[in-house]
């Protein structure tokens, strides 16, 4: 590149509400890249684009720089369809979906992340099944997905590098919250996996990024408009964070609660959400004629085993021990629990979803900052969801906790009575929808030089003498 610019006034710029060009956010992701832009300086340019913004232009050169940043697959058939969550406490929905969508067809390409703040990281989670390997090459990335039909792996050095990096600063400099860099984030690695569609999982409520509607439906349009501009087929689906997801939090907690849900044993919430997911992709990958058959032949992949023992398999494919579906004392466990109790009777009318993701992180489920250790076993499983009656004294929510953090759950605890979950004396009229809203968004489908032929007017034949 001839033209020369300084991290410094790029930084600047976009301090003061200007507006980057192509050629200078290149520059800056290149940079980052091949590490002549350092990490601070990054930092600096994500608190400048959350504060100030980016507008639908600069948000493509930004989804498209961290996507060339790295290699690109393509598969073109349509079956093959990814989906990607924005992030809640407790969303532990991409181990239940994944398997029932490959068991009914759909090829999964799953390249995750770890925890972002007060959320979890699917690698983090499925990582506490011991041997399970989430750095594979991208060649068996490949084979894996096209012989097994579905792999899960991390952000690798090949497939939008800048982004594992920028994923990485934005986890501990509070730029999480910001719709152009989650629509980069997000679609420079579902792009980068040469998925034909896209089913995008977006948050809203206290638990969520985008805690207020209105962002959420802003995110989904920007994700649905990028995605197009790709000719990806695309799902949105709104739904709702005001309260974990299920009822575990924290890693392999979260594992057996997804392995019970494939028993057909799981909370109702975290059901009906993963048969719907994979229902928007069993529809976008044309194996079904409308979303509602997509989702009845979800639910007809838990209620026959298949759905499993496809994740049995991922499992083995990918080293791990499998044995863990039927033995759950082959996660990580800790050494004691502890029943927060609730200080008075009532119904439960709210809960502070952030907080009580903070409290795993606390715990050591979570990161505080970049390279701190994830502890699998800590977290906590609630025992009451919102709109549940509750007595004084009945349990709360039961922490999963080492022996030397007894201290820390009693803190924890006295939280949860006192700011985290809200008890009246009357119950709640109605309970929020989980799935607020969903829109389907199909690529146009492009003429073939075959088909242009085919319209072509036949010249018309001699009459004969």
């Amino acid at each position: 590149m001839t033209q020369q610019f300084s991290a410094y006034s790029i930084i600047q710029k976009k301090r003061d509400k200007g507006r980057l060009t192509k050629e200078e956010i290149n520059w800056f992701i290149t940079g980052l890249t091949e590490g002549y832009i350092e990490d601070y300086q990054m930092s600096a340019l994500l608190m400048a684009i959350f504060l100030c913004g980016m507008d639908i232009e600069e948000t493509s050169y930004l989804t498209d720089a961290m996507l060339y940043s790295g290699k690109v697959l393509n598969f073109p058939e349509q079956h093959y369809i990814d989906k990607h969550s924005t992030g809640g406490v407790g969303d532990k929905a991409s181990f239940i979906l994944a398997p029932i969508a490959a068991a009914c067809g759909v090829k999964v390409p799953m390249i995750a992340g770890r925890g972002l703040g007060h959320t979890g990281g699917t690698i983090d989670k499925i990582e506490s099944i011991k041997g399970f390997k989430t750095d594979l090459p991208l060649e068996e990335f490949e084979r894996l997905l096209k012989e097994r039909g579905l792999v899960l792996i991390g952000q690798t050095k090949d497939i939008a590098p800048a982004d594992k990096k920028i994923y990485a600063l934005r986890d501990v400099t509070a730029t999480v919250e910001s719709i152009p860099l989650i629509t980069a984030s997000i679609m420079s690695k579902k792009l980068a996996e040469g998925a034909k569609g896209i089913v995008m999982d977006i948050k809203t409520g206290n638990g969520a990024f985008m805690s207020k509607l209105s962002d959420a439906k802003k995110l989904a349009d920007s994700i649905r408009k990028t995605g197009l501009r790709f000719d990806k087929n695309m799902m949105t689906m709104i739904t709702d964070m005001s309260e974990p997801l299920g009822l575990a939090v924290g890693n392999s907690l979260e594992i057996i609660e997804s392995i019970e849900t494939l028993k057909g044993r799981g909370p109702k919430d975290l059901t009906e959400l993963s048969v719907a997911l994979a229902g928007g992709m069993i529809y976008l990958a044309g194996l079904s004629k409308t979303l509602k058959d997509g989702i009845k032949k979800a639910q007809a992949s838990i209620d026959d085993g298949s759905a499993l023992e496809k994740f049995r398999e991922l499992i083995s494919n990918q080293g791990g021990d499998a044995h863990v579906v039927d033995n759950y004392d082959l996660l990580p466990q800790t050494e004691s629990t502890f029943e927060v109790k609730s200080k008075k009777a009532g119904f439960i009318t709210k809960m502070e979803c952030t907080e009580l993701g903070k409290h795993c992180v606390r715990l050591g489920g979570g990161r505080q900052k970049t390279g701190d250790k994830i502890d699998f076993a800590v977290g906590f499983v609630m025992n009451k969801k919102i709109g549940d009656k509750v007595s004084k004294g009945e349990s709360l929510m039961t922490i999963h906790c080492h022996d030397h953090q007894m201290k820390i759950a009693e803190e924890i605890a006295l939280l949860v009575n006192s700011r985290d979950i809200t008890i009246s004396a009357t119950k709640p009229r109605a309970k929020k929808k989980l799935i607020i809203e969903v829109q389907t968004k199909f690529a146009p489908v492009k003429k073939t030089p075959a088909k242009a032929k085919a319209k072509t007017k036949a010249p018309a034949k001699k009459a004969k003498k």
